[in-house]
């Protein structure tokens, strides 16, 4: 496949658009509802959304558990970090290349005290999301405003708390389908 698809960070550059082909970073695609590790679960805030799949693995999440990207998911002292402040606004772009009725993005960043010569777990990142972007419209197949802007700008909150080498996870819930599209940003908090 040659041709990009869905939808990634493009600003800071995540850690799929600096290893993959521009279609591979806009296709890592798995369940929804992360931290969650089961399939058909309904959305508390939206239940006429689609039921979610199953979301990556743990030691899958950077490659959304697909065999293409699965080199995101190693533990490496090398990848390239973004600078950023602990305690500062980071704006995030998302570029879309096919439109989904979006219903929210979540960021999770990693624990103070995850260990980065461990693939990515749910146990490495905090429990609950360090913002969240939700869409209100319902029901999706009636809601025209649930179409994000292309491209989508977000503006995230970094805790004060952190420092050094940090992940942060990017989670792009589709309302429509029980899919989500993950990207993993990895940052020098100073």
């Amino acid at each position: 496949m040659s041709s990009a698809r869905h939808g990634n960070v493009t600003s800071p550059q995540s850690r799929a658009g600096f290893h993959l082909q521009d279609w591979q970073a806009a296709a890592l695609e798995a369940g929804k509802f992360f931290p969650a590790m089961q399939a058909g679960l309904r959305d508390p805030y939206a239940p006429d959304d689609v039921a979610n799949n199953t979301p990556p693995v743990d030691g899958k999440i950077a490659s959304a558990g697909l065999d293409f990207a699965a080199s995101l998911d190693e533990p490496r002292d090398d990848w390239t970090k973004h600078p950023a402040r602990a305690g500062q606004e980071l704006e995030i772009t998302w570029h879309m290349h096919a439109p989904h009725k979006t219903r929210r993005w979540n960021y999770f960043l990693t624990s103070g005290s995850w260990d980065p010569n461990k693939p990515l777990a749910r146990s490495q990142f905090d429990p609950a999301p360090i913002a969240t972007i939700q869409n209100a419209g319902q029901p999706f197949w009636s809601s025209d405003d649930l179409i994000p802007d292309n491209p989508t700008v977000h503006r995230v909150r970094l805790p004060r708390d952190r420092k050094g080498y940090h992940v942060l996870l990017a989670v792009w819930e589709v309302a429509d389908t029980g899919n989500a599209f993950y990207q993993v940003i990895d940052l020098d908090l100073t």
